[in-house]
């Protein structure tokens, strides 16, 4: 095993061991992506989406523990690839300027819990689910779709994303809080109940009845990590599935 753990290291190095932050950026896009249509600048958009990701989980690093120094090589590569990514995106449709307040509130309260360590906190994982809903309305505005049509998408996805962050608390971090259990349960219920009421559909519908399912019958069960993430890759798919057939 100890050969291993260098290059273990140096993967870790470079990517964040956060595998559930992949999920969160990609659904967002991808179902975008799906409604509207391919367009060229939807690569670009994409690199940014990682590319800036990944700038900027180095640069809450570098506030929380204070040594800029420890991280300098990933934040001038990642902080370099954005904006090389970002320039062809401006030059084809400027208006995707009009995000970069949004983002920067947002990150702000990113940049708040990190340095007060708080990283896990609901409020800060919730900033960051909204950050990767602005990626609905970024693929929108660059393939030139009036953003409040695909309102409904970010709405469903959204609707997800929240629930996956109070279920995987339920799972792992807050594995022995009846407070947690509870509040997802009772969320997962009032989004099922808002997918029918809001006639997103029976696929949608089905889905969220599934999210309910897991909700209330898996916390408490003693699953590994990895399985936490499998069932929730299963989930990203068919919510990502039911929401391009719906608006698609």
């Amino acid at each position: 095993m100890r050969p291993g753990r260098p290059a273990r290291g140096r993967r870790h190095r470079w990517l964040p061991p956060q595998h559930g932050a992949w999920a969160m950026l990609l659904l967002p896009y991808v179902a975008a992506v799906g409604v509207t249509g391919p367009r060229w600048p939807h690569l670009p958009v994409l690199g940014v989406g990682l590319a800036g990701y990944l700038f900027s989980y180095y640069a809450l690093l570098a506030v929380k523990t204070g040594r800029a120094d420890r991280v300098r090589p990933q934040l001038l590569v990642y902080g370099a690839a954005t904006a090389l990514l970002g320039a062809p995106v401006l030059l084809v449709c400027p208006a995707v300027l009009g995000y970069v307040l949004l983002y920067a509130v947002l990150l702000a309260v990113n940049v708040g819990h990190a340095r007060r360590r708080r990283e896990r906190a609901l409020l800060n994982d919730l900033a960051s689910v909204a950050q990767s809903l602005l990626m609905v309305f970024l693929v929108a505005t660059v393939a030139e779709v009036p953003p409040a049509d695909l309102v409904g998408v970010a709405t469903a996805v959204g609707a997800y994303l929240v629930g996956t962050v109070l279920y995987v608390k339920t799972m792992i971090r807050e594995r022995g809080s009846a407070r947690y259990r509870w509040a997802s349960l009772a969320y997962h219920l009032a989004a099922l109940a808002v997918a029918v009421a809001a006639g997103w559909g029976p696929a949608l519908a089905v889905v969220f009845a599934l999210l309910l399912l897991r909700a209330g019958v898996l916390p408490g069960r003693r699953l590994t990590p990895l399985r936490v993430g499998l069932i929730e890759m299963v989930g990203t798919l068919l919510v990502l599935a039911a929401v391009v057939t719906r608006w698609a």
